[in-house]
């Protein structure tokens, strides 16, 4: 299997992303920057190229008029 390198905010976002996830909240944009301890303008790069390493998926919300953004959601390993 070939490991993927990630930049330090890349780490951190996933990291924080994964953390989310496991206490059962919703990885929103607002809640991934306090998580990672980034601002929140500078987690949308981060969470693109995650995206383009197929290490994280965005769902947009599935019930019209409660939109509160995209969720960030980590990809399971195999």
């Amino acid at each position: 299997m070939q490991q993927v390198r990630l930049s330090d905010a890349e780490k951190r976002v996933y990291q924080a992303v994964a953390a989310l996830e496991s206490r059962g909240q919703v990885p929103y944009p607002d809640m991934i920057a306090q998580e990672s301890g980034l601002p929140q303008d500078e987690i949308h790069a981060p969470l693109h190229m995650l995206t383009e390493k197929n290490l994280l998926h965005r769902e947009d919300s599935p019930m019209a008029g409660l939109d509160f953004g995209p969720r960030w959601c980590a990809r399971q390993m195999a």
